[in-house]
């Protein structure tokens, strides 16, 4: 390991904890980015978005745009929240490099992994999602972009609903320069059409989310929790990952986001069934006690709901 690799790693890897809060100010205010990208691994980069719901203030940016420079060009992971966004991103690769993006991904379906996309498309890029994350895009993309057109107001501008043109089931594998790249789709977890972006060679994964560690894990009425601790446990942990991007937050590693994902999913579960267990109803489930998680940003916005949809979930199975 070079002296530049491990100096960087470290650096990155060491900001989490002391920098990662909802409430900590735009740090790029001449970018539409809420950070300037910063260099992972060699050749790895990532604009780490807010740990915060999308504002005007954040313009959206609160996801990690990532993005992989190569001999024979570049690839980009998420779209953006916007065009703007999107170009904005733009501006940094090119700061970096003189390679054309050759391939965007989403790592989802939602709106700050693809309303982003329209740019890319506009440069005659193509654009890689999972099906799943393909069909949500088709079923609910002009209601994802009409909330960001509410926050975003001026900053919406240009931006339009694009389907990713590509589209792949379980894996989507290739070879670029000299970077090999698996896009993977390791089964359900947070959201329909999960994808994750492992680099073998390097050891790290571009992971999206379903790996967290500053945020409270996000659960939707339609996330099966024991099927994204399945995921989470197997596949994932099984690629051996030594650096992770996760979809929100600082670069870290496999430690940090088992304690923070599947610690904490299977924490909430074993004590909404004891609370079922118990006789315990839904109304008193939102209350449980999740203190231990108090810390994570966006805690006040999701610990309740998170509870609320679990014993949901659990009351069935």
């Amino acid at each position: 390991m070079n002296t530049r690799f491990a100096l960087t790693t470290a650096l990155v890897l060491a900001a989490g904890a002391a920098q990662a809060s909802e409430d900590i100010a735009d740090k790029y205010p001449q970018s539409e980015l809420y950070d300037k990208p910063v260099e992972v691994i060699p050749h790895v980069f990532s604009a780490i978005g807010a740990t915060a719901p999308p504002t005007y203030e954040n313009s959206g940016h609160n996801n990690n745009l990532s993005f992989v420079v190569t001999s024979g060009g570049v690839v980009v992971v998420n779209g953006g929240a916007s065009a703007r966004l999107a170009k904005a991103l733009h501006d940094e690769i090119k700061a970096v490099t003189d390679q054309p993006v050759k391939l965007v991904i989403n790592e989802n379906g939602q709106g700050h992994a693809m309303l982003g996309n329209s740019y890319w498309a506009d440069l005659g890029v193509d654009i890689l999602a999972h099906a799943e994350a393909i069909e949500e895009v088709e079923e609910n993309g002009d209601f994802i972009l009409q909330g960001m057109q509410r926050y975003n107001q001026d900053k919406a501008e240009g931006t339009r609903v694009v389907v990713p043109n590509m589209s792949f089931d379980d894996e989507y594998a290739f070879t670029l320069g000299e970077v090999e790249f698996h896009i993977l789709h390791l089964g359900s977890a947070h959201g329909p059409g999960d994808t994750q972006v492992w680099i073998p060679q390097w050891g790290i994964v571009i992971a999206g989310d379903i790996a967290f560690h500053e945020r409270m894990p996000p659960i939707f009425a339609d996330t099966c929790t024991s099927c994204w601790i399945e995921t989470f446990d197997g596949p994932f942990a099984g690629l051996g990952a030594t650096y992770v991007i996760p979809g929100h937050g600082h670069p870290t590693n496999m430690a940090q986001v088992t304690r923070y994902t599947s610690e904490y999913l299977k924490d909430l579960r074993a004590k909404i069934g004891d609370h079922i267990d118990a006789g315990g109803d839904l109304s008193e489930a939102y209350y449980i006690d999740q203190s231990n998680w108090a810390h994570l940003d966006t805690f006040e916005e999701l610990a309740t709901k998170n509870a609320g949809r679990v014993f949901e979930e659990m009351e069935w199975e």
